[in-house]
């Protein structure tokens, strides 16, 4: 039976895109009473995403927490995130205070796993109907906002009229671009290339992530005794890269500090990867449209926060516009929030790391604090709360912080006093 406020539409709100964000924001939307279109252009439930850190930051916590996914992620293995750097100062090894709760974390699983737990669960959700292999070729106008989509499907060409429209297909999003959103692109200076390998042994157990400066990498141990291991080298290296992509990925690796012992270890997966992954952000709402995840903004891979991006934006979407999408108070309003909380939240973040992504070496305030972060436990676990994502640049180099690292750093310089004979 059509409810009365949603006459006129087929549902209250249609979502391009059953990955991570497009998931997640149809089930907390059904949960607050919306009646949820799910469009995922692939026909198979068990599809997922290839190329990515396979790791969710620990500002994603509490969304996994209200989808009530913990238990199944501790379930199929997931890995809790700690991790260390290396840097020219030596490692950031972030430790719980003596006597203080444990540090936040989330979790590191492969998106074979995740992707489909997490679809199944919207499949499962009250108010979604999951509608796989449709692939959104337009959008429905009327009045100069989009009031629903047009969808090529296994039986044919289909319309879907809703409320609002939500892209949540990722960074080449087809909604943004029939919609008119023009996405704001940044070089990114780094190529970036990895592998699955099993029975690598990691010290500690944990991820590891080596400043190079400018080059980059990272191990992050997954579910099933699988490590993802890539390599983000400077642009100005890809062509002898190239060359010999298999020789050269391992030579990089293998000459790292504290190198994994990827000799010993089990390839399991191709090499894969892209050598040109721009940094892009679009502005995340229009007439009748929102955009989540990937769609909204992408971030520079090297940091790994685009898993953790794409559940929070899902979850501030359904947050501001629920009530609207159902029929019960103003949707430009709500959009309006949304995009204020979005552009609040990750226009910092994606700032700094456009003006990392140029392969550059750590500029003066960063030595400051990845030195200090190097030598003292409580600058080491300021940095591990901005890895997570769970404070943002501003706190991250507060004038507290940027004192205490420079008190560790002229300790550190001081000479030493010889013994008095």
């Amino acid at each position: 039976m059509t409810r009365p406020e949603s006459a006129g539409h087929d549902y209250d709100v249609v979502i391009s895109g059953a990955g991570l964000a497009g998931s997640a924001a149809a089930i907390l939307l059904a949960r607050r009473g919306v009646r949820v279109a799910l469009l995922e252009r692939r026909s198979d439930p068990e599809a997922y995403k290839v190329l990515c850190t396979h790791s969710l930051t620990a500002n994603a916590y509490p969304v996994l927490d209200e989808l009530g996914l913990v238990p199944a992620l501790e379930e199929a293995g997931a890995v809790r995130n700690e991790a260390r750097w290396y840097t020219r100062w030596g490692w950031i090894e972030p430790k719980a205070a003596p006597a203080g709760p444990e540090l936040p974390y989330a979790y590191n699983i492969r998106r074979s796993i995740l992707d489909p737990l997490i679809r199944s669960r919207a499949a499962q959700t009250p108010g979604v109907d999951l509608l796989l292999g449709h692939r959104v070729t337009g959008l429905v106008r009327e009045a100069g906002r989009t009031v629903g989509v047009r969808a090529s499907t296994p039986e044919g060409e289909r319309e879907v009229r809703a409320r609002l429209v939500v892209g949540a297909d990722g960074k080449d999003s087809a909604v943004a671009k029939y919609a008119g959103v023009p996405a704001r692109q940044y070089e990114n200076a780094r190529f970036g290339y990895l592998a699955h390998f099993r029975n690598l042994p990691l010290p500690g157990g944990i991820g590891q992530t080596w400043f190079l400066e400018p080059d980059m990498a990272y191990a992050f141990p997954n579910d099933d005794g699988v490590t993802v291991l890539a390599v983000l080298p400077d642009k100005k290296r890809l062509p002898a890269f190239r060359e010999d992509l298999e020789g050269s990925f391992l030579a990089f690796v293998r000459a790292l500090p504290e190198a994994p012992p990827i000799d010993s270890a089990e390839r399991i997966s191709k090499i894969i990867g892209a050598v040109d992954y721009p940094l892009h952000s679009r502005k995340p709402t229009a007439p009748g449209v929102a955009l989540i995840g990937d769609a909204a903004l992408t971030g520079d891979p090297l940091w790994g926060v685009g898993c953790g991006w794409a559940l929070q934006s899902a979850q501030w979407l359904a947050q501001a516009v629920a009530t609207a999408a159902a029929g019960r108070g103003d949707l430009d309003r709500s959009l309006a929030a949304y995009a204020r909380r979005h552009g609040r939240r990750l226009r910092a973040h994606q700032s700094m790391a456009v003006d990392f992504a140029r392969a550059r070496p750590f500029n003066p305030v960063e030595r400051l604090v990845f030195s200090a972060a190097a030598r003292d436990e409580s600058v080491a676990r300021h940095m591990h709360l901005f890895a997570q994502r769970l404070i943002g640049p501003l706190q991250f180099l507060n004038p507290l912080a940027l004192a205490k690292a420079a008190a560790v750093t002229l300790k550190h310089r001081a000479p030493t006093t010889p013994p008095t004979p």
